[in-house]
């Protein structure tokens, strides 16, 4: 069974993990967000008296409540087996300064007779046949092993019972026995006995899931489970529980009003939930930052979801900008962006939060021209000079790229003829000239004439200043003016359609798509009360919004049934803030809160009839743009 949908996420620096809505733990991450990604699948089950296993996560007798503990990364899983009237509240946090994940176990005995149980754990790893799983047991639990990696999963309660070889023949009648202390198989179970459980008694058990990527021997590894279980983990359940909660009164820059209604508390969901998400998508050691936790690895319905894109990244760094986690923002830039710039000066497709180069499969220019304008937003916020300063060459490599693509694309070659590829959109599945592409390429020219401005002459003598640089400087700023008014002509002239009244998003088609606000914000080619903008706006509203309120992309948009985008939403939110109409930007603000998910994680895409999160949920785009979106709604409301 596929495993789509992440419901709940927790982590710390190096550990990052995600759950079904019922407590099942569906992915582990370690060392980075991204890479390398250990479990098939992570089960836990009880056998109570005479029975056969009950799932924790999948029975048809069990009732589930699902919640964190307020204002942090601590998952609460509430599951009631209502035919042996028990209960058990399954915790799940990552201590903060260990690759441990402490999962415990509170059992409550809710009914009137005894009750002898039995907790089970079969679990399995990845595994092929250039890294294939072992096993073996350990003190208090069981490690399962490759070459390049252990997960250790062990208790400081005794082990009732393990079974390392042929576990599925006999794991649902929830007895495992196995003569073998140590075997070749991928997937193996071990066994706690919490004993008898009396009416209205309650008992517990916590679990620990060790990862590490196998540099360790042996002994090393027995070591480190036996120093792990002397941790007083209520001390660190404590300690993890205030970080949390400081981390968010810390970046608590927008200081909503205390909710007074259910509208509001979602807001506050939502907006707290984002500020608990976005350090569990950065890499804390490049900057480089995911689009949101894998949910397709084996790419059956998209091209995976868990790279760094320079471009949603730079829409992150604004909201990160907003909720005070500057640094994060420079880190990004001044490290992630130097080390994945190619020689030529553009940057690639996707990138691991490693730096290294991700699976692509076209070119998409707005992630050049992205990380120019994002270096210029970031500065607007922050007004740090020496940040222009240390990121300039490198814009300026940018710059030199995009001026010789775009000359190429206003000499109206044939394709063959082109030196530079025509772009993917940012949709990624359509090839040519599009207006949201130019309309950043437009941004980035606005942004190094602001940066060459702020820095004075001599910007790249650092010393001093230099004749030759600074003529070359004005040399440069010139030819971009120019270049930024061939592209705001070639819009106008060969991007709008008489017609239709409205700009079309490409020269190849004439949909309608969302994108094409982009040209208005944040890239300000135009402003949002131009004609020719309006009548685009009266079509979108025409041909994208669906009679939920929500906005889909583009015409005719099949990914996924083609379901309403939360930054679909919240880009209209935008346009019409920009416009100064509040209460439009509000009724399209109410759909994606209304439509969150009971955590507060915003997702890619609604679906349409449920009103339900439909793909990827804690999608760090549309995050983002609910706290830019955010911001200036309170901005506003305040003038």
């Amino acid at each position: 069974m596929k495993k789509y949908f992440n419901e709940a996420i927790i982590g710390n620096k190096n550990v990052l993990a995600t759950f079904s809505g019922k407590g099942e733990m569906i992915r582990l991450y370690y060392p980075t967000r991204d890479n390398k990604q250990y479990i098939s699948y992570f089960h836990a089950g009880i056998k109570i008296n005479d029975s056969d296993i009950i799932y924790l996560h999948d029975d048809i007798n069990n009732v589930y409540k699902q919640y964190y503990d307020t204002d942090t990364n601590i998952l609460n899983t509430e599951i009631t087996n209502t035919y042996f009237n028990l209960k058990i509240l399954q915790t799940d946090f990552v201590i903060l300064k260990e690759d441990v994940i402490v999962r415990r176990y509170l059992f409550i005995n809710e009914s009137n007779i005894d009750l002898n149980i039995n907790l089970l754990i079969h679990s399995e790893l990845l595994s092929n046949e250039n890294d294939s799983v072992s096993a073996k047991v350990v003190d208090g639990g069981m490690m399962q092993y490759a070459h390049n990696f252990s997960v250790s999963t062990f208790s400081k309660s005794k082990l009732l019972s393990h079974q390392i070889n042929d576990t599925k023949s006999n794991i649902q009648s929830g007895i495992i026995k196995d003569k073998d202390y140590i075997g070749m198989s991928k997937d193996s179970s071990i066994s706690f006995d919490l004993e008898t459980i009396k009416p209205n008694e309650k008992k517990m058990l916590e679990l620990y899931v060790l990862i590490n990527d196998n540099t360790k021997t042996i002994c090393e590894v027995e070591s480190e489970i036996e120093r792990i279980k002397k941790i007083d983990m209520q001390k660190e359940y404590t300690n993890v529980k205030a970080y949390w909660r400081k981390y968010v009164k810390e970046h608590n820059t927008l200081n909503l009003e205390e909710a007074k209604n259910t509208y509001e508390e979602k807001m506050q969901d939502i907006y707290k939930r984002s500020i608990l998400l976005f350090p569990l998508l950065i890499n804390q050691n490049t900057g480089g930052i995911i689009a949101a936790p894998e949910v397709d690895e084996e790419r059956s319905n998209s091209g995976g979801y868990c790279y760094c894109w320079p471009r949603d990244a730079v829409f992150i760094t604004k909201a990160l900008d907003i909720l005070g986690m500057s640094k994060e923002t420079e880190k990004f830039y001044k490290n992630f962006c130097k080390i994945t710039q190619s020689k030529n000066g553009m940057w690639e497709q996707r990138f691991y939060t490693d730096g290294r180069l991700a699976p692509c499969w076209g070119y998409q220019i707005d992630e050049t021209a992205s990380v120019v304008y994002g270096i210029y937003n970031h500065y607007e916020l922050t007004k740090n000079e020496k940040f222009l300063k240390e990121n300039l060459q490198m814009c300026e490599r940018a710059i030199d790229f995009l001026k010789r693509y775009i000359k190429d694309i206003f000499e109206e070659k044939e394709e063959y003829e082109r030196k530079y590829h025509v772009s993917y959109d940012l949709w990624e599945m359509n090839e040519g000239i599009h207006l949201y592409s130019l309309s950043s390429i437009y941004a980035a020219f606005s942004a190094i004439l602001n940066i060459y401005k702020i820095l004075g002459r001599g910007v790249s003598d650092f010393e001093g200043g230099n004749r030759l640089k600074d003529e070359k400087v004005a040399k440069s700023s010139l030819e971009i003016e120019e270049l930024q008014e061939k592209i705001k002509k070639f819009i106008n002239h060969k991007m709008y359609n008489e017609e239709m009244c409205s700009y079309v998003r490409n020269l190849e088609d004439k949909k309608m798509d969302i994108s094409l606000l982009g040209a208005v914000v944040p890239f300000k080619v135009f402003t949002a009360k131009e004609k020719k903008v309006l009548n685009t706006i009266e079509r979108i509203n025409l041909t994208l919004r669906t009679y939920t309120g929500g906005y889909q992309r583009f015409e005719n948009d099949h990914y996924m049934n083609g379901n309403p985008w939360v930054i679909s939403n919240l880009w209209m939110s935008l346009y019409y803030l920009e416009k100064g109409e509040k209460k439009k930007a509000k009724e399209t603000v109410d759909f994606v809160i209304k439509t969150s998910s009971k955590h507060g994680f915003l997702s890619e895409q609604i679906d349409n009839s449920t009103l339900k999160p439909n793909w990827v949920m804690g999608l760090g785009w549309s995050h983002a743009m609910f706290i830019i979106v955010l911001e200036k709604l309170l901005n506003s409301t305040k003038k």
